[in-house]
Order: structure tokens, then C-alpha cells, then sequence
């Protein structure tokens, strides 16, 4: 998948994961910086005039702006695989639908190792940062970019 090769007889588990945004944090992230910037803003809007209370309420439309972005953000769904006691995030998506056909697809594998290899296009594929904080394999933070078709063959 990718770059990386998984053999069917070391796959122990396949499954998927699912992320999406904390609403309850964005919204208390919002009113924060509201209340802040209106304590702040409008100090600032009272001594510059109309300049001022533009600068306001552009800042505030900004927080709404952010807001609203953070909120429209789709879950992401994980192909998971288990190999030899390890567990991998192997492809991330924001369709549902492609995570399902891979876990179809890679249990059908399995099942019957014999079958022709496979290609399969992920086109919603979803690319971030790699964090691996812990054990011996500690890499900090790695920057992963791109998004769309990522094979998984």
C-alpha cells in the first residue's frame, strides 16, 4: 500500500478506524477567542475610531470563518491492519465506502492467497502528519503530504 508491502500470511486482523472533529471543543475553542477578542477588540475599536471597529469585525468574521471550517471538516475513515502483534494505519480516506472495498478485498486475500494480485485506486485518500512518539521506532513528528490517488495493490 503506498510503498509498503504487507504478506498475507503475516496480516493477523484487518479493520477499520474512524476520526472526526471534537464539535464541543471547536465551539469552545470560538468562544474563547470571541471573548478575548471582544474584551481586547473592543478596547482597541473605542481609541482608533472606524478603523477600529473595521479591524473588529474583521477579526470577528475571521473567528466565525474558522469556525465554520473546523465544523464542515468530513470524518476520516482507516484501513487498519494487524501484522505480527503490531497494529498499522496503512490508508486513510474520507469515503467510507473505498475503506470497506480494501478490508473486502484484502479478507478475501487472505482467505484464498492464490488469487491474482490486485490494483485498487483510492481517490479520497487523505494525507497528514505521522506521529510515532513511542518505543524504539520514536521519529518525533514526520510530514506526510498529498491527497488522491494513493494505490493500494
Amino acid at each position: 500500500m503506498g510503498g509498503e508491502a504487507y504478506p498475507l500470511r503475516n496480516i493477523s486482523h484487518v479493520g477499520q478506524r474512524m476520526i472526526e472533529v471534537d464539535k464541543g471543543a471547536a465551539w469552545k475553542e470560538f468562544f474563547v477567542r470571541t471573548l478575548v477578542w471582544l474584551f481586547f477588540g473592543g478596547i482597541f475599536a473605542a481609541l482608533v475610531d472606524v478603523v477600529g471597529v473595521i479591524l473588529f469585525l474583521g477579526v470577528q468574521a475571521f473567528l466565525v470563518w474558522k469556525l465554520v471550517q473546523a465544523l464542515q471538516k468530513p470524518p476520516v475513515y482507516g484501513l487498519v491492519l494487524n501484522t505480527s502483534g503490531t497494529q498499522r494505519e496503512a490508508i486513510w480516506s474520507t469515503r467510507q465506502e473505498e475503506i470497506h472495498q480494501l478490508i473486502h478485498e484484502i479478507t478475501k486475500a487472505i482467505g484464498n492467497p492464490e488469487i491474482a494480485q490486485m490494483i485498487i485506486n483510492v481517490e479520497h485518500a487523505v494525507g497528514g502528519d505521522l506521529i510515532k512518539q513511542y518505543g524504539s521506532g520514536s521519529i518525533g513528528k514526520a510530514q506526510h503530504s498529498g491527497s488522491g490517488g494513493i494505490q493500494a495493490s
